[in-house]
């Protein structure tokens, strides 16, 4: 197993190391396969995971690193978020537009004290429906609540280099602040989720946990891809919204 390594000097070592690694590779570029944009394809997250791999197997310091195995995984992982955020680039105009309908939906939730409907924040924004769900498509890959890029920002260091252990001091020992601070952000994850209507809580749920494409969650709710894209939009945003609002009080 690839947790036996202390040492990979070889090039049949390396190869070892690949081929126990390679499905680990395969899966995580499929799982972020929905933050594709259009210049990158999953063989490009694929390959950039193999590089990460790579990158690892140079980087392991067995007086540093728990296992090969738990290292390359982080490397992998943050080699892909890495790629991912050089290629999503919002026009600065975009990014207005979706700080606008943050605020939208954060100001008709705390007058209607529930969560306001599609047609309430068109009003609001002084657009008809068709541009809010253009908008909605727009901003999909552009907005996001991800607890592992999360972690990965936090791990980074100034050269852009990307360490997890330099910030864990044991592997096998909680780190009470740690558990306090994810606590904490999964529970205001928790209350921004049940304050979603059904049918969002719905698909975030089918995505996120039952690992469902947007067209297979098209096809159980009987609507479109693209709806469904639109609504995963629209959850994320109002999820936003109310965090950033926890947040500032």
């Amino acid at each position: 197993m690839i947790q036996g390594y202390r040492t990979i000097t070889t090039e049949e070592e390396k190869e070892a190391v690949l081929k126990d690694m390679l499905p680990y590779i395969k899966y995580t570029a499929y799982r972020l396969a929905w933050r594709l944009s259009p210049q990158l394809t999953i063989d490009d997250l694929i390959s950039v995971g193999v590089i990460g791999l790579l990158d690892a197997i140079e980087r392991y310091d067995t007086s540093r690193h728990a296992n090969i195995k738990t290292y390359a995984e982080y490397r992998i992982k943050g080699a892909m978020l890495d790629e991912l955020r050089s290629a999503e680039w919002a026009p600065k105009q975009l990014q207005k537009k979706i700080n606008d309908l943050k605020s939208a939906y954060r100001r008709l939730e705390q007058k209607l004290d529930r969560p306001p409907s599609e047609e309430e924040v068109a009003e609001e924004l002084g657009i008809d429906t068709d541009e809010l769900f253009k908008l909605l498509q727009d901003a999909n890959g552009s907005v996001m609540i991800c607890l592992e890029d999360i972690e990965h920002r936090v791990g980074q260091n100034g050269d852009g280099t990307y360490n997890i252990h330099d910030h864990i001091q044991d592997m096998n020992a909680d780190d009470p602040l740690g558990l306090i601070e994810k606590a904490d952000i999964k529970n205001q994850l928790e209350r921004a989720m049940d304050r979603l209507p059904e049918r969002e809580k719905i698909i975030l749920s089918l995505y996120y946990w039952e690992e469902i494409t947007f067209k297979e969650i098209g096809n159980v709710l009987g609507i479109s891809e693209s709806r469904v894209s639109q609504l995963h939009s629209q959850a994320i945003i109002r999820m936003r919204a109310y965090i950033d609002e926890v947040n500032r009080d």
